[in-house]
């Protein structure tokens, strides 16, 4: 099996430009913002979900009711 440090160091500049271009291409310019804001609102939520979870102050119930209004 190959060492994840080794994959990490084929991938030089240029093949970085190459894939900025290739998703430019793919979801052309106007798209890439709202793809960013909602990958950072799910990060939000996921930090969020994992610090309730670890301080036990997760109320699903108080939650759901707050989502309902």
């Amino acid at each position: 099996m190959m060492n994840l440090s080794v994959l990490l160091g084929i991938v030089g500049p240029w093949q970085i430009v190459l894939i900025v271009v290739a998703v430019l291409l793919l979801f052309g310019g106007k798209k890439i913002p709202e793809l960013m804001k909602g990958l950072g609102q799910g990060m939000k939520e996921f930090k969020k979900a994992t610090k309730d979870d670890f301080s036990g102050n997760a109320n699903p119930q108080k939650e759901l009711e707050a989502k309902s209004e």
